[in-house]
This record gives structure tokens, C-alpha cells and sequence, in this order.
């Protein structure tokens, strides 16, 4: 295992804001359990990379809660028609046989919904920083994380660069990048997959997946170059964009998936419904499976921007330009 910084060695170790800038990041680490990230009294985010969960639901690092500025949460956890959907997490609904997503597996050919449940499902296991640093405006974590598959057989070394910053009052938003190198360790290839490429119409699901609120459901949906609506599920678009409103306050949220233009797959096909329940999805293999040789590292860099408002394409345009990659 990649030992913890000294800074983290306390059971319960907070980095406050640097001194020497506008106090504007707390980050508090719950050693061996989760991160957590603050600005003004406001938890931006929990990262928990050593979940308490049943194996059924593929243990996993995941967000949740992230909320915006204003304090409102942005994500759904264990929901009970999916109790493997984590806020957002790092997923492989199909790799080879194995199913690093959790619940059953589609499998063609199989009685009623193509569903079955399997003894398949691995799990994600953290183990440790590479890096842990935190200024007044900036959070950066480099961890790596063993795929394990139910064999208890370690098929991926993945390295993942998590970097929260951009907070802005002007926009009232903030941004979590996330960037994955996923180094085959098999000694054979691994075929990335979903269920679209099993033969599922439209269900293509496979990579960074992000699970909103019940409250988000019948969101509004924005792409690039004027797409709109559901109708962007399967379709590439540089950018998507899931603007939800809030039960209480009734005040909405904008959720920005914009990923590396330098990315293999750019634009990707997205993932994205809004009802029944509220999802976005930068598919890896939505239509056809990707393969990855032995020996051979998949990289992929996204950006999530949050922004406590409701934002049009116009704004979402605005934004990108401004903070270009």
C-alpha cells in the first residue's frame, strides 16, 4: 500500500485554507474512510473511498454527497430501484465477463429484462495517495485503486488525479475534474462493454456515472451545438449539460459534464435520462466495446462543474470559453 502522508496520520486530519490567500477550501480527511471538501460552511463534496457496502452493490470510491453553493445536493446514493448507483462513481457495467457496476448483469438470451443476477461483480479497492495537497483555493488527490474482479483476481491498477477548485462567486459554481489511467494487469485483454453492446437498445452505460436526485427527475437536458432533451441519449455532444430544480427551496442547479477534447473518444455518445430517474453517463463503450490490450493504460479526463443556478447553452458556452482545458 502507498503510505498516507504524515500530515494524514491522525485519525481525523483538517487542511484549512492557506493563510497566505482568500480562505476558500477546507478540506477535512477522515484517514482510511472519506475527504471532505468545504468552502464558507458548505460541504462541497464527501469522498469516500473505502465504502461500507454489500459486495452486491461493487464496493467502490464514490462522491456523495456534491452539492452547490447554495448548500443543495446534486446527487442520489443507493436509491431504491438502484441500490448500486453511488452519486458519482467510476463503473464497468461489462469488462470481460465481469461486472464492476454492480446488481445483475444483462445477459442475452435471459428471461424477462435480460437481468440476471451473477457471481461477477468485483470491486474498486483504494490503496493510497500518491499526493494529497491542498491550498486556499485548491484541492488535488492522486490515488491508486486495484480493480478486483470476483475471483479475487487484480485486473486493473488505476490511477486517479482528483482536482477541486474554480469556486466563483460570479458564476456561483465550482468544478471537480476527473482524470483516470487504467493499466490493464490481467495478462490478457480486457473488453470494455454495456448492455447496448449485448444487444439493449439504448442502454450503453459504462464509465463515470453520475445518479441525481429524485427531485431532478424531469430535468432539462443541454448539448452542444443547440441539442436538447432527452433525445441526446446515444448522441455525441462535446459538452452535456442537466439542469434540476430542488424540492424546499425551489431553486435550481446546473450540472456541466465537459470532457478532455484531447480524450480518444471525444465527443463521446452520453448516457443520459431524465426519467424515470435522473442519470449522465460519458460512455466508454456505449455502442461498441473497447478493447484493452494487456500491459496497455486507457486515460480519460472529465470536468464536473456545479453551479447553483440554471443555466442555458449560451451560459454553459460562456463558461467552457473561460475556462478552456
Amino acid at each position: 500500500m502507498i503510505p498516507t502522508p504524515p500530515i494524514l496520520d491522525a485519525a481525523r486530519a483538517t487542511i484549512p485554507a492557506s493563510p497566505a490567500t482568500a480562505p476558500r477550501l477546507a478540506v477535512t480527511h477522515d484517514v482510511g474512510s472519506a475527504v471532505s471538501v468545504s468552502t464558507a460552511g458548505v460541504e462541497l463534496l464527501r469522498y469516500t473511498y473505502r465504502p461500507d457496502i454489500p459486495a452486491f452493490e461493487c464496493p467502490a470510491p464514490y462522491f456523495h454527497p456534491l452539492r452547490d453553493l447554495a448548500g443543495e445536493v446534486v446527487t442520489g446514493n443507493r436509491p431504491h430501484d438502484h441500490r448500486w448507483h453511488k452519486g458519482l462513481a467510476m463503473t464497468a457495467s461489462h469488462l470481460s465477463g465481469g461486472n464492476f457496476w454492480g446488481g445483475g448483469s444483462y445477459t442475452p438470451g435471459s428471461p424477462g429484462s435480460g437481468y440476471l443476477d451473477l457471481p461477477n461483480i468485483g470491486s474498486l479497492r483504494h490503496q493510497g495517495f500518491e499526493e494529497f495537497t491542498a491550498s486556499g483555493d485548491r484541492m488535488r488527490l492522486v490515488e491508486r485503486i486495484d480493480w478486483v474482479n470476483a475471483e479475487q483476481e487484480r485486473w486493473i491498477d488505476e490511477r486517479r488525479t482528483l482536482v477541486v477548485g474554480e469556486v466563483e462567486a460570479s458564476s456561483a459554481s465550482w468544478s471537480l475534474e476527473f482524470a483516470t489511467e487504467l493499466t490493464n494487469m490481467r495478462g490478457a485483454a480486457l473488453e470494455f462493454g454495456s448492455p447496448t453492446v449485448f444487444g439493449r437498445e439504448l442502454a450503453g452505460y459504462c464509465g463515470l456515472f453520475w445518479r441525481g436526485p429524485r427531485e431532478f427527475n424531469g430535468g432539462t437536458v443541454l448539448g452542444s451545438g443547440g441539442q436538447t432533451g432527452p433525445e441526446l441519449m446515444g448522441q455525441r455532444s462535446d459538452w452535456l449539460a442537466f439542469v434540476g430544480r430542488h424540492d424546499g427551496s425551489g431553486g435550481a442547479s446546473t450540472l456541466l459534464f465537459d470532457q478532455d477534447p484531447g480524450n480518444a473518444d471525444a465527443p463521446a455518445y452520453w448516457f443520459v435520462r431524465t426519467e424515470p430517474y435522473p442519470v449522465v453517463n460519458p460512455s466508454l463503450a456505449f455502442y461498441q466495446g473497447l478493447e484493452l490490450a494487456a500491459g496497455q493504460t486507457l486515460r480519460r479526463r472529465y470536468r464536473l462543474v456545479v453551479a447553483a443556478q440554471a443555466w442555458d447553452a449560451e451560459r454553459v458556452e460562456a463558461y467552457r470559453e473561460a475556462h478552456p482545458w
